[in-house]
C-alpha cells in the first residue's frame, strides 16, 4: 500500500522515468541545470494541468503554501515563476512531445481491445483539428488572420480509448488537409475525416498505403455512377453506388473507382453523401464509422475544458508547444493509471477527485474509486462529462 505517498506522488509513478531519461539526454534538456530539472519540469506542469493552476504566479504561490510536501513530489527547491517561465521557453518541446508519444504507446496497448461498438477488429482513427486563439501583439509566430493569432492542433485519435494516436501542432495558418502529408498511414485501418480533408491525391496515397477512408463529399463533386448496389430505404441508405472521377486532373489524381453512399440520418432527418474506398463493409457500417468521428470533437471540448491549454504560461512558440504536450502527457497519464487500476470513473471524475485531493495520503486505487466521496470541485456546473470510458 502507498498509504504514506501522496496521491500526486502514486500518479507520477505511472510515468517511465528511464525512458523519459533518455530522452532528456537526446535532447540535452539538464545541460547546464541548477535547480529545476527536465523531470521537476514535468511534475510542476503536470500538477499545474490536474490542479487546474492559470498562470505562473498561481502556480508559485500554490506551491508555496505547500513548502512541505515539495519533498514528496519530486521537488529538490521551491519553485520560483521565472525557473519555470525560463525552463519552458528554453528546453525543447521536443522532448514533451516524446514523452507523449512514449506514453501514447503504452496506453493504446492497454485500450486495444476496448469495444468500438461496430463489428470490426480494424483499427479506427479519427482525424480533425482544433483552433486555440492568441493574442496576435504576444503570439506574433503564430499568424492566423490580421487582427489574430492562433495554433492548430491537429489530432488522428485512436477511438479505442480515445487515445491520441498523432498530434501535429501548427500556427493557425496552415489548412487542415496538409496533415496528410505528415500523417503515418496503417495498412488496414480506418481513418474518419470531414470533407475539410478531401483531396483526391492525398487520398489515392493513403489508399495506395493500403490504408481505408471514410469522408464526406463536396457539392458539385463531378462523378459518374458505374454502379449501382441494392439498397433498403427503409434503412436510411438511399444509394450505395461505384463512382468514377470526371475532369482530367482529378482522374489523375484518383485514377480508380471509388464508393460512394448517400444517407439519411433518422435522427436529424439530414442527407449526407459519403466517400470511401472501402467496397466491402455494410453501407449501414460506413455511416456509423463516420458517425464515430464526433469523439474527436469531443475530445477537444475536453481538453480545452479541462487542461489548461488555453492560458499559456509562455508566448515563444517553445513555450506554448512545450505546455500543450505536457497537457497531452498528462491526459495520457491519467488514462494509464484510470486502466492500470480497471477504474470505472470517467477520466472527468478522475481529474475532479484529484484537482480537489492531491496533497492527500491514501492509496490511489481506493481514492479514485467511484464510492469515494468528492469534495466540490472549482468548476461550474456546466462542464461536460464527455468521456466514461
Amino acid at each position: 500500500m502507498n498509504v504514506g505517498k501522496t496521491l500526486f506522488a502514486q500518479v507520477m509513478e505511472f510515468v517511465p522515468w528511464t525512458s523519459f531519461s533518455r530522452i532528456v539526454q537526446r535532447h540535452g534538456g539538464d545541460a547546464g541545470v541548477r535547480r529545476m530539472n527536465c523531470a521537476e519540469q514535468f511534475r510542476v506542469m503536470a500538477f499545474a494541468q490536474l490542479t487546474w493552476r492559470e498562470s505562473l504566479r498561481d502556480i508559485e504561490v500554490t506551491l508555496g503554501a505547500n513548502a512541505g510536501k515539495l519533498y514528496s513530489m519530486g521537488l529538490r527547491h521551491s519553485v520560483h515563476r521565472s525557473t519555470l517561465a525560463d525552463a519552458n521557453d528554453s528546453r525543447d518541446w521536443r522532448i514533451w512531445s516524446d514523452l507523449a508519444a512514449l506514453l501514447i504507446r503504452r496506453a493504446r496497448k492497454l485500450y486495444r481491445e476496448e469495444d468500438l461498438g461496430l463489428d470490426l477488429t480494424n483499427t479506427v482513427y479519427a482525424l480533425d483539428a482544433t483552433t486555440i486563439d492568441l493574442c496576435l501583439s504576444l503570439f506574433d509566430w503564430a499568424p492566423f488572420r490580421s487582427t489574430k493569432a492562433a495554433v492548430k492542433m491537429h489530432t488522428l485519435l485512436d477511438l479505442r480509448g480515445s487515445i491520441p494516436a498523432f498530434i501535429h501542432i501548427s500556427d493557425g495558418k496552415m489548412g487542415d488537409v496538409n496533415v496528410l502529408d505528415f500523417l503515418p498511414v496503417e495498412a488496414g485501418a480506418f481513418y474518419v475525416m470531414d470533407r475539410g480533408y478531401l483531396d483526391f491525391a492525398r487520398l489515392y496515397k493513403m489508399h495506395q498505403a493500403g490504408a481505408f477512408f471514410v469522408t464526406r463529399a463536396k457539392r458539385g463533386m463531378n462523378a459518374r455512377r458505374v454502379y449501382s448496389a441494392q439498397t433498403d430505404r427503409a434503412t436510411g441508405v438511399i444509394c450505395d453506388q461505384s463512382i468514377a472521377m470526371n475532369g482530367f486532373y482529378v482522374c489523375k489524381d484518383y485514377p480508380e473507382q471509388l464508393r460512394r453512399i448517400r444517407f439519411k440520418d433518422p435522427e436529424t432527418g439530414k442527407t449526407l453523401v459519403f466517400l470511401t474506398n472501402n467496397t466491402t463493409l455494410p453501407a449501414l457500417t460506413i455511416a456509423a464509422l463516420y458517425k464515430s468521428r464526433w469523439q474527436v470533437e469531443l475530445f477537444f471540448k475536453w481538453i480545452k475544458q479541462h487542461l489548461r491549454i488555453k492560458k499559456f504560461l509562455g508566448t515563444s512558440e517553445n513555450a506554448v508547444k512545450t505546455q500543450i504536450w505536457c497537457a497531452v502527457c498528462t491526459y495520457v497519464l491519467i488514462a494509464i493509471v484510470k486502466k492500470e487500476l480497471q477504474l470505472d470513473a470517467s477520466l472527468y471524475t478522475l481529474l475532479q477527485i484529484l484537482s480537489v485531493s492531491i496533497f492527500e495520503k491514501t492509496q490511489l486505487s481506493c481514492a479514485l474509486q467511484l464510492g469515494f466521496p468528492i469534495p466540490e470541485t472549482p468548476l461550474g456546473d456546466n462542464q461536460l462529462n464527455l468521456f466514461n470510458f
